[in-house]
Protein backbone atom coordinates (compact mmCIF):
# COMPACT_ATOMS: atom_id res chain seq x y z
CA UNK A 1 0.00 0.00 0.00
CA UNK A 2 1.00 3.56 0.01
CA UNK A 3 -0.15 7.14 1.23
CA UNK A 4 -1.94 8.15 -2.31
CA UNK A 5 -5.11 9.07 -2.37
CA UNK A 6 -6.44 5.83 -4.55
CA UNK A 7 -4.82 3.98 -2.16
CA UNK A 8 -6.73 5.38 1.03
CA UNK A 9 -10.16 5.19 -0.97
CA UNK A 10 -9.38 1.59 -1.33
CA UNK A 11 -8.67 1.25 2.66
CA UNK A 12 -12.46 0.73 3.15
CA UNK A 13 -13.30 -1.66 0.74
CA UNK A 14 -10.05 -3.29 1.53
CA UNK A 15 -10.80 -4.09 5.00
CA UNK A 16 -14.35 -4.97 4.13
CA UNK A 17 -13.10 -7.66 1.80
CA UNK A 18 -10.18 -9.03 4.57
CA UNK A 19 -13.47 -9.23 7.23
CA UNK A 20 -15.74 -11.16 4.80
CA UNK A 21 -12.26 -13.82 3.72
CA UNK A 22 -11.36 -14.07 7.04
CA UNK A 23 -10.35 -18.04 7.52
CA UNK A 24 -10.77 -18.17 4.06
CA UNK A 25 -8.15 -16.25 2.51
CA UNK A 26 -5.70 -14.16 3.81
CA UNK A 27 -5.59 -10.78 3.00
CA UNK A 28 -2.48 -8.03 3.57
CA UNK A 29 -1.19 -4.37 2.34
CA UNK A 30 2.59 -3.83 2.28
CA UNK A 31 3.71 -0.33 2.86
CA UNK A 32 5.54 0.03 -0.50
CA UNK A 33 7.49 3.16 0.67
CA UNK A 34 8.62 1.63 3.94
CA UNK A 35 9.23 -1.77 2.20
CA UNK A 36 11.04 -0.39 -1.06
CA UNK A 37 12.87 -3.69 -1.98
CA UNK A 38 10.00 -6.10 -1.56
CA UNK A 39 8.21 -3.65 -4.06
CA UNK A 40 10.83 -4.11 -6.22
CA UNK A 41 11.14 -7.72 -6.29
CA UNK A 42 7.40 -7.96 -7.53
CA UNK A 43 7.25 -5.49 -9.95
CA UNK A 44 5.50 -2.52 -8.35
CA UNK A 45 5.29 0.47 -10.46
CA UNK A 46 2.00 1.69 -9.34
CA UNK A 47 -0.55 1.95 -6.39
CA UNK A 48 -2.39 0.50 -4.86
CA UNK A 49 -0.84 -3.05 -6.77
CA UNK A 50 -3.19 -6.07 -5.91
CA UNK A 51 -0.70 -9.31 -6.48
CA UNK A 52 -2.95 -12.74 -5.43
CA UNK A 53 -0.45 -15.37 -4.07
CA UNK A 54 -2.48 -18.71 -5.50
CA UNK A 55 -1.03 -22.00 -5.89
CA UNK A 56 2.87 -20.85 -6.76
CA UNK A 57 4.20 -18.49 -4.23
CA UNK A 58 6.84 -17.39 -6.62
CA UNK A 59 4.83 -16.48 -9.09
CA UNK A 60 2.20 -14.39 -8.04
CA UNK A 61 -0.91 -12.87 -10.24
CA UNK A 62 -1.89 -9.27 -10.54
CA UNK A 63 -5.68 -8.36 -9.82
CA UNK A 64 -6.77 -6.77 -12.61
CA UNK A 65 -10.66 -6.46 -11.07
CA UNK A 66 -12.87 -3.89 -9.76
CA UNK A 67 -11.47 -1.79 -6.64
CA UNK A 68 -14.31 -2.98 -4.60
CA UNK A 69 -15.11 -4.91 -1.43
CA UNK A 70 -17.24 -7.44 -4.06
CA UNK A 71 -14.35 -7.84 -6.42
CA UNK A 72 -11.44 -8.12 -4.31
CA UNK A 73 -13.48 -11.54 -2.69
CA UNK A 74 -14.75 -12.48 -5.93
CA UNK A 75 -11.41 -12.45 -7.65
CA UNK A 76 -9.66 -14.15 -4.36
CA UNK A 77 -12.03 -16.87 -4.40
CA UNK A 78 -11.69 -17.65 -8.13
CA UNK A 79 -8.10 -17.83 -7.50
CA UNK A 80 -8.50 -20.25 -4.13
CA UNK A 81 -11.37 -22.32 -6.69
CA UNK A 82 -8.50 -22.83 -9.32
CA UNK A 83 -5.70 -23.92 -6.55
CA UNK A 84 -8.29 -26.42 -5.07
CA UNK A 85 -9.11 -27.79 -8.45
CA UNK A 86 -5.28 -27.78 -9.25
CA UNK A 87 -4.74 -29.88 -6.61
CA UNK A 88 -7.69 -32.05 -7.06
CA UNK A 89 -6.48 -32.98 -10.54
CA UNK A 90 -3.20 -33.99 -8.55
CA UNK A 91 -1.12 -31.28 -9.96
CA UNK A 92 -0.52 -30.95 -6.44
CA UNK A 93 -0.62 -26.98 -6.58
CA UNK A 94 2.98 -26.04 -8.67
CA UNK A 95 2.58 -23.99 -11.39
CA UNK A 96 5.20 -26.02 -13.15
CA UNK A 97 3.88 -29.23 -15.92
CA UNK A 98 6.00 -31.48 -17.40
CA UNK A 99 6.01 -30.85 -21.52
CA UNK A 100 4.01 -33.58 -22.10
CA UNK A 101 1.09 -32.86 -20.24
CA UNK A 102 -2.42 -32.31 -21.05
CA UNK A 103 -4.60 -29.19 -20.36
CA UNK A 104 -8.38 -29.33 -20.08
CA UNK A 105 -7.52 -25.99 -21.53
CA UNK A 106 -10.47 -22.84 -20.64
CA UNK A 107 -12.10 -25.01 -18.10
CA UNK A 108 -12.76 -28.02 -20.68
CA UNK A 109 -12.93 -31.44 -18.79
CA UNK A 110 -12.23 -33.33 -22.54
CA UNK A 111 -9.37 -30.95 -23.95
CA UNK A 112 -7.32 -34.03 -24.50
CA UNK A 113 -5.20 -32.69 -27.24
CA UNK A 114 -4.90 -28.96 -25.53
CA UNK A 115 -1.63 -28.81 -24.48
CA UNK A 116 -1.42 -26.95 -20.98
CA UNK A 117 1.51 -24.16 -21.34
CA UNK A 118 3.25 -22.70 -18.36
CA UNK A 119 5.64 -20.04 -17.41
CA UNK A 120 7.68 -23.31 -17.25
CA UNK A 121 7.29 -24.87 -20.38
CA UNK A 122 6.07 -22.17 -23.01
CA UNK A 123 9.49 -21.62 -24.11
CA UNK A 124 10.47 -25.16 -24.67
CA UNK A 125 7.14 -26.61 -26.17
CA UNK A 126 6.10 -23.50 -27.94
CA UNK A 127 9.21 -20.96 -28.75
CA UNK A 128 11.98 -23.58 -29.70
CA UNK A 129 9.79 -25.95 -31.82
CA UNK A 130 9.09 -25.90 -35.62
CA UNK A 131 5.33 -26.19 -35.01
CA UNK A 132 2.46 -23.49 -35.68
CA UNK A 133 1.04 -22.70 -32.30
CA UNK A 134 -2.29 -20.57 -31.64
CA UNK A 135 -2.08 -20.35 -27.79
CA UNK A 136 -5.41 -19.13 -25.72
CA UNK A 137 -4.51 -17.28 -22.32
CA UNK A 138 -7.79 -17.66 -20.30
CA UNK A 139 -8.69 -17.11 -16.83
CA UNK A 140 -10.89 -19.73 -14.85
CA UNK A 141 -13.16 -17.40 -13.83
CA UNK A 142 -13.82 -15.96 -17.45
CA UNK A 143 -17.50 -16.81 -18.61
CA UNK A 144 -16.19 -16.39 -22.52
CA UNK A 145 -13.14 -18.48 -21.86
CA UNK A 146 -15.86 -21.33 -20.84
CA UNK A 147 -17.96 -20.70 -23.93
CA UNK A 148 -14.72 -21.30 -25.88
CA UNK A 149 -13.35 -24.20 -24.15
CA UNK A 150 -15.30 -27.00 -25.99
CA UNK A 151 -14.57 -25.45 -29.49
CA UNK A 152 -11.31 -24.84 -28.62
CA UNK A 153 -10.88 -28.58 -27.63
CA UNK A 154 -12.72 -29.83 -30.68
CA UNK A 155 -10.31 -27.98 -32.70
CA UNK A 156 -7.46 -29.21 -31.53
CA UNK A 157 -8.26 -32.39 -32.10
CA UNK A 158 -9.31 -31.61 -35.58
CA UNK A 159 -6.01 -30.12 -36.48
CA UNK A 160 -4.30 -32.46 -34.43
CA UNK A 161 -1.14 -32.95 -36.77
CA UNK A 162 -0.95 -30.00 -38.38
CA UNK A 163 -1.34 -27.00 -35.67
CA UNK A 164 -0.89 -27.47 -32.27
CA UNK A 165 -3.62 -25.86 -29.84
CA UNK A 166 -2.40 -24.56 -26.55
CA UNK A 167 -3.94 -22.73 -23.53
CA UNK A 168 -2.37 -21.11 -20.74
CA UNK A 169 -3.56 -19.45 -17.31
CA UNK A 170 -2.84 -16.25 -17.74
CA UNK A 171 -4.01 -15.71 -13.42
CA UNK A 172 -1.19 -18.64 -12.28
CA UNK A 173 1.00 -17.97 -15.27
CA UNK A 174 2.03 -14.82 -15.14
CA UNK A 175 5.46 -14.22 -16.65
CA UNK A 176 3.92 -15.11 -20.39
CA UNK A 177 0.62 -13.08 -19.82
CA UNK A 178 2.37 -10.27 -19.18
CA UNK A 179 5.32 -10.62 -21.96
CA UNK A 180 2.45 -10.92 -24.58
CA UNK A 181 0.41 -8.13 -23.30
CA UNK A 182 -2.59 -10.10 -22.20
CA UNK A 183 -4.88 -7.68 -20.87
CA UNK A 184 -8.77 -9.50 -21.38
CA UNK A 185 -9.91 -13.12 -21.39
CA UNK A 186 -9.42 -15.23 -23.62
CA UNK A 187 -6.76 -13.53 -25.36
CA UNK A 188 -5.78 -15.81 -28.72
CA UNK A 189 -2.06 -15.48 -29.69
CA UNK A 190 -0.32 -17.32 -32.98
CA UNK A 191 3.17 -18.25 -33.40
CA UNK A 192 4.12 -19.68 -37.14
CA UNK A 193 5.71 -22.63 -37.83
CA UNK A 194 9.61 -22.87 -38.17
CA UNK A 195 12.34 -21.03 -36.02
CA UNK A 196 10.61 -18.19 -34.29
CA UNK A 197 12.01 -14.92 -32.86
CA UNK A 198 9.32 -15.02 -29.77
CA UNK A 199 7.02 -12.92 -31.61
CA UNK A 200 3.11 -13.30 -31.77
CA UNK A 201 0.15 -12.18 -33.89
CA UNK A 202 -3.76 -11.63 -32.67
CA UNK A 203 -5.85 -14.49 -33.73
CA UNK A 204 -8.14 -12.21 -35.44
CA UNK A 205 -11.01 -15.36 -36.42
CA UNK A 206 -14.12 -16.17 -35.09
CA UNK A 207 -14.86 -18.48 -32.28
CA UNK A 208 -16.61 -22.07 -33.12
CA UNK A 209 -14.45 -24.28 -33.54
CA UNK A 210 -15.09 -24.27 -37.86
CA UNK A 211 -13.74 -21.20 -37.39
CA UNK A 212 -10.61 -21.96 -35.75
CA UNK A 213 -9.89 -25.10 -37.93
CA UNK A 214 -10.62 -22.46 -41.09
CA UNK A 215 -8.32 -19.88 -39.67
CA UNK A 216 -5.43 -22.20 -39.08
CA UNK A 217 -5.71 -24.20 -42.30
CA UNK A 218 -5.57 -20.88 -44.43
CA UNK A 219 -2.75 -19.63 -41.60
CA UNK A 220 -0.98 -23.44 -42.21
CA UNK A 221 -1.43 -23.08 -46.65
CA UNK A 222 0.74 -19.44 -46.51
CA UNK A 223 3.69 -21.03 -43.98
CA UNK A 224 3.87 -24.71 -45.71
CA UNK A 225 5.84 -25.38 -48.45
CA UNK A 226 4.49 -27.63 -51.49
CA UNK A 227 4.95 -31.60 -50.58
CA UNK A 228 8.21 -33.25 -52.12
CA UNK A 229 6.72 -36.26 -54.44
CA UNK A 230 9.68 -38.76 -53.18
CA UNK A 231 10.25 -41.88 -55.07
CA UNK A 232 10.00 -44.69 -53.39
CA UNK A 233 13.52 -46.43 -52.47
CA UNK A 234 13.17 -48.30 -49.44
CA UNK A 235 10.88 -49.21 -46.90
CA UNK A 236 12.00 -45.79 -44.39
CA UNK A 237 10.54 -43.84 -47.68
CA UNK A 238 7.35 -45.66 -47.44
CA UNK A 239 7.04 -45.23 -43.41
CA UNK A 240 8.15 -41.15 -43.42
CA UNK A 241 5.17 -40.60 -46.30
CA UNK A 242 2.53 -42.85 -44.50
CA UNK A 243 3.23 -42.76 -40.44
CA UNK A 244 3.76 -39.12 -40.32
CA UNK A 245 1.06 -37.96 -42.13
CA UNK A 246 -2.98 -38.73 -42.13
CA UNK A 247 -3.03 -39.85 -45.45
CA UNK A 248 -0.02 -40.72 -47.89
CA UNK A 249 -0.91 -40.39 -51.43
CA UNK A 250 1.15 -43.49 -53.57
CA UNK A 251 1.05 -43.55 -57.13
CA UNK A 252 2.66 -46.43 -59.42
CA UNK A 253 4.06 -45.17 -62.85
CA UNK A 254 5.10 -47.06 -66.12
CA UNK A 255 8.02 -48.87 -66.55
CA UNK A 256 10.76 -46.15 -67.68
CA UNK A 257 10.72 -48.11 -71.49
CA UNK A 258 7.00 -48.22 -71.29
CA UNK A 259 7.37 -44.01 -70.80
CA UNK A 260 10.35 -42.51 -71.12
CA UNK A 261 11.79 -39.73 -69.59
CA UNK A 262 9.22 -36.52 -70.73
CA UNK A 263 6.22 -38.98 -70.12
CA UNK A 264 7.58 -39.31 -66.60
CA UNK A 265 8.17 -35.97 -65.87
CA UNK A 266 4.96 -34.97 -67.10
CA UNK A 267 2.99 -37.47 -64.51
CA UNK A 268 5.30 -36.27 -61.65
CA UNK A 269 4.77 -33.04 -63.03
CA UNK A 270 0.50 -33.46 -62.52
CA UNK A 271 1.65 -35.04 -58.82
CA UNK A 272 3.40 -31.83 -57.89
CA UNK A 273 1.04 -29.45 -59.24
CA UNK A 274 -2.15 -31.86 -57.15
CA UNK A 275 0.34 -31.78 -54.16
CA UNK A 276 0.46 -28.26 -54.27
CA UNK A 277 -3.30 -27.78 -54.49
CA UNK A 278 -3.90 -30.03 -51.26
CA UNK A 279 -0.89 -28.68 -48.97
CA UNK A 280 -3.02 -27.79 -46.53
CA UNK A 281 -3.74 -31.27 -45.77
CA UNK A 282 -0.33 -32.09 -45.35
CA UNK A 283 -0.49 -35.33 -46.71
CA UNK A 284 2.78 -37.71 -47.51
CA UNK A 285 3.58 -38.15 -51.72
CA UNK A 286 5.26 -41.43 -53.12
CA UNK A 287 5.77 -42.61 -56.26
CA UNK A 288 7.27 -45.73 -57.68
CA UNK A 289 7.77 -47.63 -61.10
CA UNK A 290 5.64 -50.53 -62.01
CA UNK A 291 7.35 -53.73 -61.40
CA UNK A 292 9.76 -52.87 -58.19
CA UNK A 293 7.57 -53.24 -55.33
CA UNK A 294 5.64 -56.29 -56.00
CA UNK A 295 4.22 -56.93 -52.43
CA UNK A 296 2.98 -52.94 -52.28
CA UNK A 297 1.15 -53.38 -55.84
CA UNK A 298 -0.71 -56.67 -55.06
CA UNK A 299 -1.73 -54.95 -51.35
CA UNK A 300 -2.90 -51.95 -52.99
CA UNK A 301 -5.24 -53.82 -55.81
CA UNK A 302 -3.05 -51.84 -58.24
CA UNK A 303 -2.01 -53.29 -61.44
CA UNK A 304 -5.18 -54.72 -63.13
CA UNK A 305 -6.15 -51.45 -64.51
CA UNK A 306 -2.73 -51.23 -66.24
CA UNK A 307 -0.27 -48.26 -65.56
CA UNK A 308 -0.03 -45.16 -64.04
CA UNK A 309 -1.76 -46.15 -61.13
CA UNK A 310 -2.84 -44.40 -57.51
CA UNK A 311 -3.85 -45.23 -54.09
CA UNK A 312 -4.56 -43.23 -50.66
CA UNK A 313 -3.35 -45.04 -47.93
CA UNK A 314 -4.64 -44.18 -44.21
CA UNK A 315 -1.72 -46.19 -42.19
CA UNK A 316 -3.41 -45.22 -38.78
CA UNK A 317 -6.66 -47.25 -39.96
CA UNK A 318 -4.60 -49.43 -42.34
CA UNK A 319 -7.27 -48.78 -45.08
CA UNK A 320 -6.58 -47.55 -48.61
CA UNK A 321 -8.96 -46.08 -51.49
CA UNK A 322 -7.71 -46.50 -54.99
CA UNK A 323 -8.13 -44.28 -57.94
CA UNK A 324 -10.44 -46.15 -60.39
CA UNK A 325 -11.02 -42.60 -62.68
CA UNK A 326 -8.02 -41.58 -64.65
CA UNK A 327 -4.63 -40.40 -63.85
CA UNK A 328 -4.99 -37.00 -64.99
CA UNK A 329 -5.28 -33.58 -63.19
CA UNK A 330 -8.99 -33.78 -63.42
CA UNK A 331 -9.22 -37.45 -62.06
CA UNK A 332 -7.06 -37.00 -59.24
CA UNK A 333 -8.21 -33.77 -58.41
CA UNK A 334 -12.13 -35.60 -57.96
CA UNK A 335 -10.49 -38.37 -55.94
CA UNK A 336 -8.70 -36.41 -53.82
CA UNK A 337 -11.38 -34.29 -53.29
CA UNK A 338 -13.59 -36.69 -52.31
CA UNK A 339 -11.10 -38.19 -49.83
CA UNK A 340 -10.94 -34.96 -48.38
CA UNK A 341 -14.39 -34.68 -47.44
CA UNK A 342 -14.15 -38.19 -45.71
CA UNK A 343 -16.41 -39.83 -48.88
CA UNK A 344 -15.08 -42.44 -51.02
CA UNK A 345 -14.90 -46.48 -50.82
CA UNK A 346 -12.11 -47.86 -48.89
CA UNK A 347 -10.61 -51.36 -47.96
CA UNK A 348 -8.45 -53.25 -45.42
CA UNK A 349 -4.69 -53.40 -45.95
CA UNK A 350 -3.67 -56.74 -45.97
CA UNK A 351 -2.63 -58.26 -42.67
CA UNK A 352 -2.82 -54.75 -41.25
CA UNK A 353 0.36 -53.59 -41.88
CA UNK A 354 2.42 -51.52 -44.64
CA UNK A 355 3.91 -53.62 -47.33
CA UNK A 356 7.24 -54.61 -47.73
CA UNK A 357 9.35 -53.13 -50.27
CA UNK A 358 12.46 -53.68 -51.96
CA UNK A 359 16.01 -51.10 -51.97
CA UNK A 360 15.94 -49.83 -55.37
CA UNK A 361 18.31 -47.00 -56.65
CA UNK A 362 16.53 -43.90 -57.62
CA UNK A 363 15.78 -43.02 -60.83
CA UNK A 364 18.57 -40.92 -62.24
CA UNK A 365 16.30 -38.88 -64.35
CA UNK A 366 17.19 -39.89 -67.76
CA UNK A 367 15.92 -42.12 -70.38
CA UNK A 368 15.56 -46.39 -70.56
CA UNK A 369 17.30 -48.32 -72.89
CA UNK A 370 17.19 -51.75 -73.46
CA UNK A 371 19.78 -53.81 -72.27
CA UNK A 372 19.97 -56.43 -75.21
CA UNK A 373 22.53 -59.52 -74.58
CA UNK A 374 24.40 -60.70 -77.96
CA UNK A 375 25.26 -64.49 -78.48
CA UNK A 376 29.08 -65.05 -78.83
CA UNK A 377 29.58 -66.63 -82.27
CA UNK A 378 33.27 -65.87 -82.15
CA UNK A 379 33.98 -69.44 -81.65
CA UNK A 380 31.92 -70.73 -84.27
CA UNK A 381 33.31 -71.90 -87.68
CA UNK A 382 31.62 -71.49 -91.10
CA UNK A 383 33.28 -74.50 -92.22
CA UNK A 384 31.70 -76.60 -89.93
CA UNK A 385 28.14 -75.98 -91.32
CA UNK A 386 26.28 -77.78 -94.05
CA UNK A 387 26.63 -76.33 -96.95
CA UNK A 388 22.55 -76.98 -97.59
CA UNK A 389 21.69 -74.50 -94.50
CA UNK A 390 23.04 -71.69 -95.86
Amino acid sequence: MHHGGHCQALTADWKKAATALKGVVKVGAVNADEHQGLGGQYGVKGFPTIKIFGADKFKPSDYQGARTAQGIVEGALSAAQSMVKSRLSGKGGSSGGGEGSKSSGSGSSDGKDVVELTDSNFESLVLNSDDMWLVEFFAPWCGHCKNLAPHWSSAASELKGKVKLGALDATVHTVMANRYGVRGYPTIKFFPSGKKDGESTEYDGGRTSGDIVRWALDKLAENVAPPEIHQITDSSVLQTACDDHQLCIVSVLPHILDCQSKCRNDYLKVLRKLGEKYRKQVWGWVWAEAGQHLELEENLDIGGFGYPALAAVNSRKMKFSLLRGSFSETGINEFLRELSYGKGSTAPLKNAQLPKVENVDPWDGKDGVLQVEDDDVSDVELDDLDKDEL
